[in-house]
């Protein structure tokens, strides 16, 4: 019995960290950082718990004892997704309000949750080994073994953690079903039948439904919601017939749908407009990198329907709820589900503009940021394309918007900036020469150069707000790209008042 122990607190132990992970990624995203924090967590908990449990095993060595422990870390484990709700719901206000003592609390305070019930599971190792040695020319041996058998344990929680349970059934489940593995291999050896209750418990909790992610909308209501292999995602549905797609923390629209309009009001529409800055004027083929539900390409179905849009999104669940709920669509329409580096690498395709829409707040993918994933873009793109890249940031917060534009300024001798709105900026590059007159073409491919006499207004609109660059950037490269110490000191600049 004190095998199967040690083998499912192994299992219980990693699965936790995963599950930890996963927990805090929708609201502090999946950052190196975060991971770190993460991973600090769990060892000083399992050091902690190692001293603990090696002293307890001294004063009482016997299976009651290690089977009680097991039951409350079981029970401790089972609430952590339910206790954790109220201080994830403050980091989604303190995000919003980018209140850094909020943020970093509800960090910590989650963090901590995890601890406790990790730093006993950790007292199990020294524990079980008391109880197992016989003689002591047998330590190594039995010493040996637990740690093989815990080994194994942390392999399987590992792998059944990323690769099954969260994707099926979310992340609160999965801390609940090691909960209650831990639960079922404890009772037993407690010899009373009362102790039954606790997994009885646990079991009952999987019926419970995990509480939705996000802030609330005023006059919007969650039509549908899910819990993707990458993220929590939801659309959002306003009493007009408007629809969002919000992420994670909810803090960001990363698709917008309305049924009347082909446009959106915001700054998706200007990816309409701004390829004609450069001298082939209107693309005949254009890549999306992170193409969200489809707002972009949608919009150039409709009103280039000879150009071909090839759609590229990590996430196939995103693209689903593009079809299902944005009325993502066109003529010429290709999606793709795939990361959006590897696929362009992997491409001969070239086309007249890439638009890279894959920055995600509060963390970015850094191989996304750095001079090597440009000059792959460049590679990509028919002489005098363009490339477009939306930077979200926090307000006033051009630190992210300047490192961009240093980077592209590596790759792209020319580089202008749209400026949308004090928390969106459209950065623009190209090989060849770029203008912000954007209703008076000069030299322009025919027929695929005309632009709609109803999108003129808008080319007029972001021709006006089109200037140079942001400069004092640094160069981001694949080896060096500190791009969460950017948005650390973004958020700690501004929470204190600092621009």
């Amino acid at each position: 019995m004190v095998r199967a122990i040690v083998f499912v607190v192994g299992a219980g132990s990693l699965g936790a960290e995963i599950s930890a992970a996963r927990l805090l990624a929708p609201y502090f995203g999946a950052s190196t950082i975060i991971w770190a924090n993460t991973i600090a967590t769990v060892l000083v908990a399992l050091s902690a718990g190692y001293a603990i449990g090696g002293k307890l095993a001294d004063r009482r060595a016997d299976l009651h004892g290690l089977c009680a422990i097991v039951l409350v870390a079981a029970a401790l484990l089972a609430l952590v997704p339910f206790v954790a709700d109220p201080f994830l719901s403050l980091s989604v206000k303190a995000l919003g309000a980018l209140s850094l003592g909020g943020f970093a609390g509800s960090l910590a305070a989650v963090l901590v949750l995890v601890a406790v019930p990790v730093m006993l599971l950790g007292t199990v190792a020294p524990y079980a080994n008391r109880l197992t040695l016989g003689r002591v020319e047998q330590t190594g041996t039995i010493t040996g073994r637990l740690y093989a058998i815990s080994t194994a344990g942390s392999l399987l929680g590992t792998f059944l953690a990323a690769l099954l349970l969260i994707p099926l059934i979310g992340t609160h489940r999965t801390f609940l079903v090691f909960a209650l593995a831990l639960a079922l291999v404890a009772a037993p050896g407690l010899r009373s039948k009362r102790f039954l209750l606790v997994p009885a418990a646990v079991a009952g909790l999987l019926a419970v439904p995990p509480a939705a992610i996000g802030s609330g909308v005023d006059g919007a209501r969650v039509i549908y919601s899910a819990e993707t292999p990458y993220q929590y995602a939801r659309v959002l549905q306003f009493p007009s017939g408007e629809r969002w797609l919000q992420l994670n923390e909810g803090v960001a629209v990363h698709s917008d749908y309305r049924p009347w309009s082909w446009l959106t009001g915001g700054y998706w529409d200007d990816f309409l407009a701004l390829p004609l800055a450069g001298r082939l004027g209107m693309p005949r083929r254009v890549a999306i990198l992170g193409d969200a539900a489809g707002s972009v390409a949608r919009a150039y179905g409709h009103y280039f329907p000879a150009t071909r849009v090839d759609a590229v999104e990590l996430d196939g669940e995103l693209t689903a709820i593009g079809r299902r709920w944005f009325d993502l669509g066109g003529p010429r329409l290709h999606l793709y589900t795939a990361d959006a580096r590897p696929w362009l690498a992997a491409s001969d395709a070239r086309y007249d503009a890439i638009f890279l829409d894959a920055y995600r707040q509060p963390y970015i993918p850094f191989y996304l940021l750095t001079r090597e994933f440009f000059e792959s873009v460049r590679a990509h793109l028919d002489p005098g394309g363009v490339v477009i890249v939306n930077v979200g940031h926090l307000p006033a917060s051009d630190a992210l918007e300047r490192v961009v534009s240093a980077t592209l300024r590596a790759v792209f001798p020319e580089v202008l900036r749209d400026v949308v709105s004090n928390t969106n900026s459209l950065v623009i590059a190209s090989a060849g020469a770029l203008s912000s007159s954007l209703v008076q073409p000069g030299s322009r491919r025919t027929p695929a150069a005309t632009i709609p006499p109803e999108l003129r207004p808008l080319a007029a609109t972001v021709g006006r707000r089109m200037g140079p660059p942001l400069t004092g950037g640094s160069v981001y490269t694949d080896d060096r790209a500190p791009v969460e110490w950017l948005t650390d000191l973004s958020i700690l600049r501004y929470a204190s008042g600092k621009r």
